[in-house]
């Protein structure tokens, strides 16, 4: 029966890293989602909990008044996963794999803790202390697996408490009060944030999103979604459009197929956009475009500025067609601002968390000869400025939405490094990140110094105009 139960923990453990990993970080990406900071904290909760489950029964039995604590602990823990199916339904929508995952962990859960319960009765009657056991491999893997899971939570916890520093209340200015935004890509880490900051304004916001529901569902109902533009009528008035939908360009190598996702997942959603706008009865003011300084390529060594031609690599030729396919809006009347995004640095989402996750464990290291600059800019003067540009009648054109701080990697790292007070004692060639990541390498070890040349004549104010500033905030 031992052997039975230690397998079903085991099952349980290969589940709940599925499901962790799989659902809550990569399809879900909780730790981005600013609703989700209660469900996060009981899954850091119960995290914990299963951590002590699983190395405790692992290498010990509980006899005498332990299996108490041992109850009580699975009480706690089955009390948590209640709360947290509620919590689930009413701040997000599931995705069926999900759903399963969730049905199978219950049930694999509930049958372990049964064959536990057999046990007890016989634990209770010896005298009350934690006995060594070793069951072989067994052990070990539950060892390793409660070691990973209490780390998971702690991660957890760490994301819920970063997550309640998102909620920034920037008090943003678009030029007047309840303006009718047409949003896309509403509900990334940048999206999400600026949704955020606009309903807090009392603005009225649509969005176009692929899963309407589990948009809305975000937003606790406060924003309009649809699938798709031909939801809307004609007659539907909008002051904006902002337009930053587009699949994570960083992620699984840029094979022929994933080119493809990439390119549609922009060139799709902006043609769906302009649909609307070329048949809408009154049209919007202002356009607001997302797109990247890889529009200028990696290889050039003399600093760019918003007057570069496009540059070489398939990341120049993803912005560059993104945006030429809005072209033709000024021609309509409506006033174009491209912005063309550096790296974002927030809290919770953005690069920057996982940047600094390797420094955080002491594994940071120097990539490349660090030579390379770095493009940047702090989530909350992103925001600032997507609202300048808004309000700003004779703005239009490229903007280079980073800092006029460059660093290069290695410059970053030793900051990081010091910030967290961790050394930095590792470097890793280009060659071999070259190899793994094929041509998607050169967003890590290749950069020239982007110049945001309109923003600095343009006065911007950033709130944090320079790397330490900015990790100070962040880190």
């Amino acid at each position: 029966m031992i052997n039975l139960f230690l397998n079903l923990l085991i099952a349980q453990a290969l589940l709940g890293a599925f499901d962790t990993l799989y659902h809550h970080e990569f399809k879900v990406a909780l730790p981005q989602k600013i609703n989700a900071r209660l469900e996060l904290t009981i899954h850091a909760l119960r995290a914990i909990l299963y951590g002590i489950v699983f190395v405790g029964l692992a290498w010990f039995e509980w006899h005498g008044h332990f299996v108490w604590l041992l109850i009580a602990i699975v009480v706690v823990e089955v009390g948590l996963t209640l709360w947290d199916f509620v919590i689930e339904d009413q701040t997000r929508h599931l995705p069926g794999s999900e759903r399963i995952t969730h049905t199978l962990l219950a049930i694999n859960g509930g049958a372990a803790f049964i064959l536990l319960a057999l046990s007890l009765p016989e634990w209770y009657e010896k005298q009350t202390q934690l006995t060594s056991v070793n069951y072989g491999w067994q052990s070990w893997f539950l060892f390793v697996a409660g070691l990973g899971v209490f780390v998971s939570g702690l991660r957890d916890g760490l994301a819920a408490w970063q997550l309640q520093r998102l909620d920034l209340k920037l008090n943003l200015d678009l030029g007047g009060t309840h303006k009718r935004i047409l949003i896309s890509g509403g509900t990334g880490f940048i999206g999400s944030a600026l949704c955020y900051e606009l309903l807090h304004a009392g603005h009225n916001i649509t969005l176009l999103s692929r899963q309407p529901i589990a948009a809305a569902i975000q937003y606790s109902g406060k924003i309009r979604a649809v699938k798709s533009t031909a939801e809307l009528s004609d007659d539907e008035q909008f002051d904006s459009v902002i337009n930053l939908a587009g699949a994570p360009i960083v992620g699984l190598r840029w094979s022929k197929s994933r080119k493809a996702t990439l390119l549609a997942s922009r060139l799709n959603t902006t043609r769906d956009l302009l649909s609307f706008v070329q048949r809408a009865s009154v049209r919007p003011t202002v356009w607001v475009q997302a797109s990247a300084i890889g529009f200028y390529g990696t290889h050039t060594e003399n600093p760019v500025n918003e007057m570069e031609n496009a540059g070489d690599g398939f990341a120049a030729e993803l912005c560059e067609r993104w945006e030429t396919l809005t072209n033709e809006l000024e021609a309509m009347g409506i006033r174009r601002v491209i912005l063309r995004f550096g790296l974002v640095f927030g809290r919770s989402g953005g690069s920057l968390p996982m940047m600094l996750m390797s420094f955080r464990f002491g594994m940071g290291a120097i990539l490349g000869n660090g030579n390379q600059h770095m493009g940047w800019i702090h989530i909350e003067d992103l925001l600032q400025l997507i609202a300048h540009v808004i309000a700003a009648p004779g703005v239009h054109g490229k903007i280079n939405a980073v800092t006029p701080d460059s660093p290069t990697y290695q410059q970053f790292a030793k900051l990081a490094g010091k910030q967290l007070h961790r050394p930095v004692l590792l470097r890793i060639p280009a060659k071999p990140i070259r190899l793994l990541l094929g041509e998607m390498a050169s967003l890590f070890v290749d950069g020239p110094v982007i110049l945001p040349s309109r923003l600095l004549k343009m006065k911007f104010r950033y709130r944090f105009p320079d790397l330490r500033s900015a990790m100070m905030d962040l880190t």
